[in-house]
């Protein structure tokens, strides 16, 4: 596993360049230029590389391991059906990064993919927490939603339950 932390280095010259030309343009008029964190990130995500990114609260870290996955939905790499993102997240960040930096922007990009005429996946994004009901585990067994958001304890028991 690769690690980036935000301080050492320059970062690549167009983090950019590999996302679709409908988030690249969502993402400029949105957020600006990326983030130190982001633009280290996005290439090693692109090449696959599995990742720990450290960077202070607020550099950008949950929008760049969420944008290259809505990426790879909305550029076909990625077929929806089945969870393909596992996110960890203390409980006390959870709803805000979820928010802020996967639900609005799914929003804002289905929209900007239907102005284009161009399709955009139906993604599922959900929690799995210690408050999530019985019934709606039952439901995230039945049909995995595309992005799983759960928390260190959940995702234990996730791991260790028998079902």
């Amino acid at each position: 596993m690769a690690s980036t932390t935000a301080p050492a280095g320059r970062p690549p010259a167009d983090a950019l360049a590999r996302f679709h030309p409908l988030i690249r343009a969502w993402f400029e008029d949105e957020c600006g230029t990326p983030t130190d964190i982001q633009a280290r990130s996005w290439p090693r995500i692109a090449a696959g590389e599995h990742l720990l990114a450290t960077a202070p609260t607020g550099s950008g870290k949950t929008l760049a391991a969420f944008l290259w996955a809505i990426n790879a939905f909305a550029t076909g790499a990625w077929q929806p059906g089945a969870t393909r993102v596992l996110y960890v997240s203390p409980l006390k960040a959870l709803g805000t990064d979820i928010r802020a930096n996967l639900l609005a922007p799914i929003a804002a990009l289905s929209a900007r993919f239907e102005a284009a005429g161009e399709a955009f996946p139906a993604l599922r994004a959900q929690t799995r927490t210690g408050d999530t009901g019985a019934s709606e585990r039952q439901r995230l067994l039945r049909r995995p939603p595309e992005l799983l958001i759960t928390t260190p304890e959940s995702l234990n028991l996730m791991l260790t339950s028998a079902r």
